[in-house]
């Protein structure tokens, strides 16, 4: 894979200010593709100066030429989408098909939303005898994962520029050969010089520089809780904003109208979706007791089929996770289920291949609400499933977490599951199996996150008001 030895800072790659690297490892076969600079305080300074100077004359471009600019970059994204496919899946592990369709295809919706967006978005309003302006809130500092390397960063980005803001990013250290190839693309769309900016390295040092920078008004994070309340302190002594999609437990609720079939087969691929690597995965499945053994046969059997191998292979629909850390997690999470009592209904702790950060997709039976398994999020391939009494204990069990990311709910009748979905305490619920719509509004309750992400929702983030009074 080709990797720039440089940060992508003003327009241009430059050397970066210290001689430390990260290696890029292959999760499939554990092979080193690639090293990047591992960036300093001072990279960060950098970008964040350019930015800063960029910033009123990108903000005070018409909407119709910053929205051009996105969909110019959309197209560079729409060019370029097998070699972002096969980039996510050198970094990521991910079946390359997977890569093809939703990591390479999903950042194109998104962009492309922000470029309509942006051409029609009204930036001022009338309330009474003012006139309130929607303005940029000014220089980004975005922070994203790796588990949706470019979907993440588009939309961080996309939004932010179609506000008038200018960006720094700070890539997640395991897939940073996405985000250089999003700043290729960014420079072929022909945005201005210092409107976007790249910066790799590591989280604490990188990352917490951008997040603790001046020059930065508004930190846009994705990860985990522990690390987006680190950040939210930081920002918050400096009295700057921040938007926080953190974590999820979602619980999938299967109504005892439903069609059981169905709605445990979409369940279980929502949890195998991408090695179980996905915030918002319905990791908990909830079904009423009278139906609860047919439905952990069902959940099984569907889990079985989720054969793991080389993500280049047709025949694999299971990638690896994404490094070593990772892998003995989501196996010691396996492992503490089986000590707290659960029952594995397939899968296990055991790797199914000698080679790679494989997990072997694992479905729990007799999983109780305060299991630990049933409370954190083990982000891998794993699924829980608890019974419940009836709707009112289903609530229960479904809301108690410290997450509201997610969930679903299903049911013969519509209105039966909007009913149950009103009641939880969550931030988006699919309702039988409802599809993705990149213009709804993404984000959580309680210890999920703070703001929203996509649409109309997501370009709010990064706008603030002031009022004309006449």
């Amino acid at each position: 894979m080709k990797a720039h030895d440089g940060m992508y800072i003003d327009g241009d790659w430059r050397p970066a200010a210290g001689p430390d690297t990260i290696a890029v490892v292959n999760p499939a076969d554990e092979r080193v593709i690639g090293e990047v600079p591992a960036g300093t305080a001072e990279d960060v300074d950098a970008a964040v100066r350019a930015a800063r100077a960029a910033l009123p004359r990108w903000a005070a471009t018409p909407p119709a030429e910053r929205a051009a600019r996105i969909a110019a970059l959309r197209d560079v994204l729409v060019a370029r989408r097998d070699e972002i496919a096969e980039t996510v899946t050198a970094e990521l592990g991910s079946p390359l098909g997977f890569s093809q369709t939703v990591h390479a295809g999903v950042p194109i919706a998104v962009a492309g939303s922000y470029a309509e967006l942006a051409a029609t978005y009204s930036f001022q309003e009338k309330a009474g005898n003012s006139t309130v302006l929607l303005e940029p809130v000014g220089v980004v500092g975005a922070i994203t994962p790796w588990n949706y390397p470019l979907h993440q960063i588009v939309a961080k980005v996309a939004p932010a520029l179609a506000a008038g803001c200018t960006v720094v990013l700070k890539p997640a250290e395991d897939t940073p050969l996405t985000a250089q190839l999003f700043a290729e693309a960014v420079d072929e769309a022909g945005v201005p010089a210092g409107v976007f900016n790249l910066v790799t390295g590591l989280g604490p040092v990188a990352g917490q520089a951008l997040a603790e920078h001046e020059g930065v008004d508004l930190v846009s994070f994705t990860g985990s809780t522990a690390v987006g309340r680190q950040i939210g302190a930081t920002a918050g002594a400096a009295v700057k904003r921040v938007a926080l999609e953190l974590g999820g437990k979602s619980a999938n609720v299967i109504l005892p109208s439903a069609d059981l079939a169905k709605a445990v087969g979409v369940g279980v691929a929502n949890v195998m979706a991408n090695s179980g690597q996905t915030c918002s995965a319905w990791t908990r499945m909830l079904v009423h007791r009278d139906q609860y053994d047919e439905a952990v046969a069902l959940a099984a059997t569907a889990a079985a089929k989720y054969v793991s191998g080389d993500p280049h292979d047709q025949a694999s629909r299971l990638g690896p996770v994404v490094n070593a850390k990772q892998h003995s997690r989501v196996r010691g999470y396996i492992a503490k289920g089986v000590e707290e009592g659960a029952r594995i209904v397939a899968g296990g702790p055991d790797s199914p291949h000698e080679r790679g950060y494989y997990v072997t997709p694992t479905v729990f039976a007799d999983v109780t609400p305060s299991m630990t398994i049933a409370q954190e999020e083990i982000f891998g391939p794993v699924l829980s499933i608890l019974p419940y009494e009836d709707e009112d204990d289903a609530l229960r069990i479904a809301n108690g977490t410290v997450y509201g990311l997610a969930g679903a709910v299903w049911a013969a009748d519509a209105d039966e599951a909007v009913a149950f979905a009103r009641r939880m305490d969550t931030g988006q619920v699919d309702i039988n199996g409802g599809r993705f719509n990149p213009l709804a509004p993404f984000g959580g309750y309680k210890q999920s996150g703070v703001g929203r992400e996509l649409g109309t929702h997501g370009l709010a983030e990064y706008l603030q008001t002031k009022s004309l009074q006449f």
